[in-house]
């Protein structure tokens, strides 16, 4: 077995990587002082072996920084998203989702459709995925639209306020399934920072910062 060999993979998770490297470095360095010393001077040790061997400890130290330098950028980009899931305390946001609160008889969702529509079904959804309500006639051209609901069911019974959701079923001139997105206009009342990233607080619940879209000044 050559001597001081090591795993070249680095594990940045475990912060003994470094001391586990400098230990097996100094072991790699006592044999190879007492192959050394012991070696026949008639046939010598050839160095090639272990010049090989402290190259590899010098790529995997390179590796061991290299990973400690990303994890110090992550730690940086954690705290900026908390800066800025901070600053849109109380301010209404433009979030990419297809669910929101209903509440005193409004609920309202934007839908973009990339192309016209040759039909187009409109679905709310309670939480539990019982469709509540259903329409075929909300506009299905190219381009932003608002879609409003009243709280009334297919069935003439009034929702209760909670949280709703919509699917749109479009089709195109080619008979090809169309993918609209869905957004809503939602006050942002807090920041949770107990899970990995901070996710900002709505009434129809947590929303990750990646699903903002925009920021409005309600001022």
């Amino acid at each position: 077995m050559p001597i001081g060999a090591i795993d070249p993979v680095v594990n940045s998770g475990e912060p003994s990587a470094r001391t586990r490297l400098s230990d097996n470095y100094d072991t790699f360095l006592v044999l190879l002082t007492a192959q050394l010393q012991n070696q026949d001077p008639l046939a010598p040790m050839d160095s090639t072996q272990f010049t090989q061997q402290l190259v590899q400890f010098s790529q995997v130290e390179q590796q061991i920084r290299t990973n400690e330098e990303l994890e110090g950028l992550a730690q940086q980009y954690q705290a900026a998203a908390a800066g800025a899931a901070l600053s849109y305390l109380g301010k209404d946001a433009i979030i990419e989702a297809d669910e929101t609160y209903l509440a005193g008889g409004q609920a309202n969702w934007a839908y973009r459709l990339p192309e016209n529509a040759s039909s187009m079904t409109i679905k709310v959804k309670d939480m539990s995925g019982r469709v509540v309500y259903e329409t075929t006639t909300a506009p299905n051209t190219g381009g932003e639209h608002l879609f409003s609901w009243n709280g009334v069911k297919s069935d003439g019974s009034t929702a209760s306020d909670g949280v709703y959701q919509i699917s749109i079923e479009a089709t195109g001139a080619d008979g090809e399934r169309i993918a609209p997105t869905i957004s809503v206009r939602e006050t942002i009342m807090g920041v949770d920072f107990t899970g990995d990233s901070p996710v900002v607080i709505t009434p129809s619940g947590t929303r990750a910062l990646g699903s903002i879209r925009s920021v409005l000044d309600n001022g």
